[in-house]
């Protein structure tokens, strides 16, 4: 079986939360709705934007909920083609760990809840969408914690549970893992703090991309 490293992408791999946040604002903005702090924002990253929305808007019914959803990514594409979308950096460290993880026999995968012209937009950029042998998005999948894009990932990248590492920064990354039966590893870098990592269930939490390999085995 291989030894598949699953990463999470925004707030783990890239800081991406200022275009997520102006998304998140433009459709409240545009529905005529009060716009939520962005710590409340920050909160949902990770969600399927169905399920964001929910959570920014509970007492809306589905129909906005999924108005909703649209509208940010209308908001998105606006901004990709006006050239107003922020830079979405890699956090530091992250190539030289992923050549570490590489060279340690690792291949790697992403879950996330961006959709795939998201994901392959942000990997193109970056230049290391060919390091990934399984990409995972919100487009084929329930939303996080549902188990289904690790379950995915591991089928297509001959991987099990007891080779596989869910790697992210929320508690819906670490949900989902434990569902999956993986190991899970939180980061201290995006948009949940550690000790919530940890209280989910995280097996480790990375303070630092370069502490990642030395916790991908128990």
């Amino acid at each position: 079986m291989n030894k598949l490293a699953l990463f999470d992408c925004d707030g783990t791999l890239v800081d991406s939360q200022a275009n997520i946040c102006a998304a998140v604002e433009q459709a409240f903005a545009l529905h005529g709705i009060a716009i939520p702090e962005r710590a409340a924002i920050r909160r949902i990253v990770g969600l399927s934007l169905v399920e964001a929305m929910r959570g920014l808007l509970p007492g809306a019914d589905d129909a906005q909920h999924r108005a909703m959803a649209e509208d940010y990514k209308l908001a998105f594409q606006r901004m990709r083609a006006t050239g107003a979308l922020a830079d979405e950096p890699l956090f530091d460290g992250m190539i030289a760990m992923l050549d570490r993880l590489d060279a340690d026999g690792w291949v790697f995968g992403v879950a996330t809840g961006k959709s795939d012209r998201g994901l392959a937009h942000v990997l193109d950029l970056h230049g290391i969408k060919a390091r990934f042998v399984t990409l995972q998005t919100a487009d084929r999948h329930p939303s996080k914690p549902h188990p289904s894009m690790i379950e995915t990932a591991m089928a297509e990248a001959g991987s099990s549970p007891e080779t596989t590492v869910m790697i992210g920064d929320t508690s819906y990354d670490i949900v989902m893992g434990r569902n999956a039966g993986t190991r899970t590893v939180g980061v201290s870098w995006g948009y949940h703090p550690a000790e919530e990592l940890l209280a989910c269930g995280a097996h480790a939490v990375a303070a630092e991309v370069a502490d990642l390999p030395g916790l991908m085995v128990g």
